[in-house]
């Protein structure tokens, strides 16, 4: 039963998928990527931003999310098909410490993404563009062990502490 639910529903978003080439890109992207979050979990990440504007202009154009539903205080963002949201509270985000990775002192909380490498040094380039100024600028981290990746921290404009990073070989994610 399951097998053939999907057999249809595939079929069907197949067919979808193929007729959006006569929408305009912004309706035939949106249904691209509803497509994309059902074939696996996908995360839902709410963090505070105490400027909706400020966060528009950082998520939206310097990091180039897709902006989603949105109110007065809030904003969904596509983060490459995970669901990050934006709400305003009021105040400074305050981190809760550093930890120490690779002699570099790490904020916690962090979140990011795991890039192929010609997105990150694209990310990067765009970031450096925009006047970002990076906590940790980005740099090739454990060269020659498991787990070899590029890497980069920056904060968004609420103080949000954000990783980007790229591994040279992708199934070294999780290598002890």
């Amino acid at each position: 039963m399951v097998a053939t639910v999907r057999s249809a529903y595939t079929s069907l978003m197949s067919s979808v998928v193929a007729s959006t080439t006569r929408l305009p890109r912004c309706q035939a992207v949106r249904i691209r990527q509803a497509r994309c979050m059902s074939n696996r979990p996908a995360v839902h990440l709410a963090i505070p931003v105490d400027d909706l504007p400020a966060a528009r202009a950082f998520y939206g154009g310097v990091l180039g999310l897709a902006e989603g539903r949105s109110s007065d205080h809030w904003v969904d963002w596509n983060l490459h098909g995970h669901q990050l949201v934006t709400h305003v509270v009021p105040g400074p985000v305050r981190p809760a410490g550093d930890s120490e990775v690779d002699s570099h002192e790490v904020p916690i909380p962090h979140f990011g993404l795991l890039l192929g490498a010609d997105e990150f040094h694209a990310l990067a380039a765009r970031l450096r563009d925009a006047g970002t100024t990076f906590m940790i600028e980005p740099y090739l981290r454990f060269p020659g062990q498991a787990g070899e990746q590029w890497t980069m921290f920056f904060r968004d404009p609420a103080g949000n502490a954000l990783e980007f990073k790229a591994f040279r070989d992708e199934s070294q994610v999780f290598a002890k």
